[in-house]
């Protein structure tokens, strides 16, 4: 059974064209219901779109969710990919405060032990660039908040099914 807080990815396969971003973001906002990420980009294919839709509910507000996108002209494939076998990601860039050189040096290791990247150092902050599933990135936002984040900027989580 689902819980009302549970989240879902939803894979939405759409004709790209220009306004359907906006019809089917329209068509969550117009019955109440949040989008706690989107993402979305051109496939293989430059004629179609994948949207990442994360989305928090119970089966029914999921089941209204897919009869809703269905029934849109330029949707091609909804698919939720929460009980499959998927793999999820997520880009964070954390501009983190350094007040001197031993909180660097410590934030450093801490970003040797996550695989992360610094991609901008400035006298008093370092900008992490960090790429992993939820739980990666939101332990090494954790960390982080004791140093001070000065900024957060998130992609919102893409995925794909595993091939069988």
């Amino acid at each position: 059974m689902t819980h009302q807080n549970q989240h879902h990815v939803i894979s939405v396969t759409v004709e790209n064209k220009s306004g359907v971003l906006a019809r089917i973001s329209g068509l969550f906002s117009a019955r109440g219901y949040n989008i706690d990420s989107l993402a979305v980009a051109e496939t293989e294919d430059p004629t179609i779109s994948r949207m990442s839709i994360v989305v928090r509910g119970d089966e029914k507000i999921l089941e209204q969710i897919y009869k809703q996108l269905n029934k849109l002209i330029d949707v091609i494939k909804v698919q939720d990919l929460t009980m499959e076998n998927h793999i999820e990601r997520e880009l964070v860039l954390l501009k983190v405060n350094t007040q001197n050189s031993s909180v660097r040096n410590e934030i450093i290791q801490l970003v040797n032990i996550f695989r992360a990247k610094i991609v901008d150092v400035c006298k008093k902050t370092l900008t992490i660039e960090l790429v992993g599933d939820q739980s990666k990135v939101d332990a090494m936002i954790d960390l982080m908040r004791t140093f001070g984040i000065k900024e957060i900027t998130r992609t919102g989580r893409i995925a794909t099914c595993r091939e069988k």
